[in-house]
């Protein structure tokens, strides 16, 4: 089920938020209600992967218990590696049994069938929350939870489920059981929420239109692929920060407080800063659960980033596009720790400008659907041919207001922007709501790009 979606909106979310506050009072049993309505969620469009879930759900409980029973260290470590091994057994299984199958055939001249596996949508993200939960109870980050129900509601809370932010378990292992629900954060909840939604139809939405176009056109021209690019760069931003933003948003509607995912990245002067900036739960999880133990910038640097930046391209998608889309940004930030401090000489307009290209450039690989397609695409860009000089011209015409809108609220004092008078505020969030609603009802292209994550 899509958070831009008719059903969503008018259906899903309205009961759920009428049971929640009018039927229910108690804090159990509004999370039991909470945690059967994300399967519902889940199961709307992946009714067999629930039961995926439901075994990690319980596996994952198990652990944490079994853990925070022992306390000889040996056995608790055996215990965590065994929890550990086991997520990453299911997400191996479901998301790249099939990838490194075909290498090995390939490697040992085997002729065997490669088996397909269809991706149950979200699984990378909450079998990173269940990694998550059973480190932090074995490092003593948050209390484990006596109930499979609330490690469930956990894993599988219906905002963040299939497409983030990853939520680390020391984030709310108090709210599960604790939290309280104020009027302020359902409204500032509300608030966020419209805002995301208007991201991701109004403007993502619309760039996708203009990428799709020009990655599919077998001759796009140096003019439409780059702004075939352009689009795509904004989309993936939009789309992206637009689903946090509606995530944190329905989390304060229900009490629940997020960590934010995104911070103005392409305001970033260097590609470090952006990572800082850009997925900002998923740099976290890889910095504490594998860069800080593998020994972060004290012993072995390049080795630890070259793991980390494999693992980042690879937890994107079992393909070489995204394995190379990886080690890309281990070359250009191993580069940027090697010059240190002689970046600062360079004025910051500049900085701001190469890291956006830098950026751009690396969007196309991960668009790209093989590296032969990404090759053809960058010689595209960087020939001197006219190419598809039409279709550039239609989609540039007729999609100028949205790239313009699209560049303003990418810089913070346009974005951050506030009217203090409030019944216009109020007026410019329902025409936000309004407008989305009408594009929806109008069948428009609608996907969400970190699903397939």
């Amino acid at each position: 089920m899509l958070f831009s979606s008719i059903v969503f909106l008018f259906w899903f979310l309205p009961i759920v938020l009428g049971v929640y506050y009018v039927l229910l009072r108690k804090t159990n049993s509004r999370n039991a209600f909470l945690f059967f309505s994300s399967l519902f969620f889940y199961a709307w469009g992946e009714p067999k992967f629930v039961l995926v879930m439901l075994l990690s759900i319980f596996a994952n409980w198990q652990f944490g218990l079994a853990i925070d029973r022992v306390k000889v260290s040996p056995r608790r470590r055996l215990l965590l590696t065994l929890a550990v091994s086991f997520n990453l057994l299911i997400i191996f299984i479901f998301k790249y049994l099939t990838f490194f199958a075909g290498i090995f055939f390939q490697l040992s001249g085997v002729a065997l069938p490669i088996p397909e596996i269809t991706l149950p949508i979200g699984i990378s993200f909450f079998t990173f929350q269940a990694i998550s939960y059973i480190v932090d109870v074995y490092r003593g980050k948050g209390v484990v939870q006596k109930s499979w129900l609330h490690v469930g509601l956990y894993i599988a809370f219906f905002p963040q489920l299939i497409a983030g932010p990853i939520v680390r378990y020391q984030t709310i292992a108090d709210q599960i059981n604790h939290r309280v629900e104020h009027l302020d954060d359902f409204s500032e909840g509300v608030t966020r929420f419209i805002a995301g939604l208007g991201k991701k139809v109004l403007i993502a939405n619309q760039m996708a239109l203009v990428a799709d176009a020009a990655f599919s056109s077998a001759a796009p021209g140096a003019s439409f692929a780059w702004l075939g690019a352009l689009a795509y760069t904004f989309q993936i931003y939009y789309d992206f920060s637009g689903y946090s933003d509606m995530a944190i948003g329905l989390g304060k509607m229900f009490g629940f407080h997020f960590d934010e995912n995104f911070n103005d990245p392409y305001r970033s002067n260097s590609v470090s800063e952006f990572w800082r900036r850009w997925h900002i739960s998923l740099g976290s999880w890889f910095r504490d659960y594998v860069y800080i133990p593998l020994g972060g910038s004290r012993s072995k640097l390049y080795r630890n980033l070259f793991v980390v930046w494999a693992l980042t391209g690879l937890w994107h998608g079992a393909s070489w596009n995204f394995v190379i889309w990886g080690l890309y940004y281990f070359v250009l930030i191993a580069f940027e720790k090697a010059l240190g401090h002689a970046l600062d000489r360079i004025p910051d307009f500049i900085r701001v400008g190469v890291t956006f290209l830098a950026v751009l450039l690396g969007w196309v690989l991960f668009r790209a659907p093989t590296l032969t397609a990404a090759a053809h695409y960058f010689g595209q860009m960087f020939s001197f041919s006219n190419g598809d000089t039409l279709s550039f011209m239609r989609y540039f015409t007729e999609k100028k207001l949205f790239f313009m809108v699209a560049v303003l609220l990418s810089i913070p004092s346009v974005r951050k922007y506030r009217t203090r008078f409030a019944p216009l505020y109020v007026a410019e969030l329902l025409l936000i709501f309004a407008l989305a609603v009408s594009f929806l009802l109008k069948n428009t292209y609608n996907p969400f790009i970190y699903f397939n994550f």
